[in-house]
C-alpha cells in the first residue's frame, strides 16, 4: 500500500531552475563558469541539487539560464545521460528570477503539469521533499515556500544581567526562519509572475495568504554563496552525508 506521501511521485514530476546568476561573490571559481557550475566535492552544485529532486520522483528540468549558459548546456545535454529530461529558457538579457520563472512556464515539459518545484540553482541540502509537496498539494496552495532556521555567521557572546561575559556560543540558531529558496507553485500563480522582476516582490503580495504556506525544515541546507559556504557545504558532502532520504 503506498504512503501517502508516496503518492507525489505520480504527481509532481518537474522542476524549474533558476540556473542563470553570475555569482560574483564566488570569485576565481566563477571566472570561467555560471555560479551553478561551481564545483563542490567534485560535481557542480548544479548536479548535486539535480541528484537530490531527482531521488524525489523529479524527471524533467528546465534550467533558466544566461550567464555562460553553453557550459550548462554542455554539461547536462538533454539530460537523457542522467536519466532525465532537460529544456532551457535561455535569457539573453536577464529577466529577473521572476521573469524566468514566467518565461520557464511556456516549456513543453510544464504543460501538462499543475504543481512544480521551483529552485535558486545554489542550494545544496538533504531535507525531504515529498514531506513538503505532500502538505502542499493537500492543502491547494498556490505556494508553498520552504523556510529554514536562520544560523547566525558569527559566534554570540552570552552576558548576565550586569554585563559580565558569561560565555560563547559559535554560529547559534536564532529564533526566526529564513526563505530556503526552494518552492512549489500551483501553475495559477503563472498570471502573477512579472515579466521582468523579481517574484518575492512582485508576486508574493499578492498571494491570499490561505493560499501561501511556509513549510519548516531543520535538515541540512546551504545556499553556496560565498567561498565560506562552498567549504562547509564540501565537508558535509565528504563526509559522507549525501543520502537523500
Amino acid at each position: 500500500m503506498l504512503h501517502k506521501y508516496d503518492i507525489i511521485d505520480f504527481m509532481v514530476k518537474t522542476a524549474i531552475i533558476l540556473a542563470g546568476g553570475k555569482g560574483e561573490r564566488l570569485r576565481p571559481y566563477t571566472n570561467d563558469r555560471p555560479k551553478v557550475m561551481v564545483e563542490v566535492a567534485g560535481k557542480p552544485i548544479l548536479a548535486w541539487q539535480i541528484e537530490w529532486l531527482k531521488f524525489h520522483g523529479i524527471t524533467k528540468f528546465v534550467l533558466t539560464v544566461s550567464y555562460k549558459h553553453e557550459i550548462v548546456q554542455k554539461y547536462f545535454g538533454d539530460g537523457s545521460k542522467f536519466g532525465i529530461e532537460v529544456d532551457y529558457s535561455i535569457e539573453e538579457t536577464p529577466l529577473g528570477r521572476g521573469g524566468g520563472i514566467k518565461k520557464a512556464f511556456k516549456s513543453s515539459l510544464i504543460s501538462k503539469t499543475s504543481d512544480v518545484v521551483v529552485c535558486n540553482g545554489d542550494i545544496i541540502t538533504k531535507f525531504n521533499l515529498k514531506n513538503m509537496v505532500a502538505v502542499h498539494l493537500e492543502q491547494k496552495n498556490l505556494v508553498t515556500l520552504l523556510l529554514v532556521p536562520f544560523i547566525s555567521r558569527w559566534g554570540v557572546v552570552q552576558l548576565d544581567k550586569g554585563n559580565h561575559i558569561i560565555g560563547f556560543e559559535e554560529k547559534p540558531k536564532l529564533p526566526y526562519w529564513i526563505n530556503g529558496g526552494i518552492y512549489l507553485f500551483n501553475k495559477g500563480v503563472e498570471p502573477m509572475l512579472p515579466e521582468l522582476g523579481d517574484h518575492e516582490k512582485e508576486t508574493f503580495p499578492k498571494i491570499p495568504k490561505e493560499k501561501f504556506l511556509g513549510f519548516k525544515d531543520e535538515g541540512f541546507w546551504r545556499a553556496v554563496d560565498v567561498v565560506k559556504d562552498k567549504s562547509e557545504a564540501e565537508s558535509f558532502l565528504e563526509t559522507g552525508n549525501q543520502d537523500f532520504s
